[in-house]
């Protein structure tokens, strides 16, 4: 089953869940500001994603710049830091089977479906 990582408030997010809607596909909503994923979770997503934490890393969020922003982190902590703070997640994450995508642009979604 698919998997989007979703922020309701987020305008890039509805647009991927809309896409998923188009898809025919099933797929689960996580509200992942709500049911924050755990180190061992957002670690196997950014495996599957193939990226490093940092690149999952929202750095415009005003808590990154106000907590971490010119620190020196290991990614044991950029994970733990989201954890801590889920807002600076970047979203939406989709994942299929063993493939996943940052949605953005929105359109990436569609390549989990190729």
């Amino acid at each position: 089953m698919i998997k989007i990582y979703h922020n309701p408030r987020c305008g890039k997010s509805r647009e991927g869940l809309a896409i998923l809607e188009n898809s025919g596909s099933e797929y689960e909503i996580i509200k992942y500001l709500e049911n924050v994923p755990s180190k061992k979770d957002l670690s196997a997503i950014l495996k599957i994603l193939g990226i490093s934490p940092m690149e999952l890393v929202r750095t415009n969020e005003a808590v990154w710049k106000e907590k971490f922003k010119g620190k020196s982190m290991t990614d044991d902590e950029l994970i733990a830091a989201m954890v801590e703070f889920p807002k600076l997640i970047e979203r939406p994450i989709v994942i299929k089977d063993n493939k996943g995508v940052v949605g953005r642009p929105p359109e990436k979604i569609k390549d989990l479906f190729n």
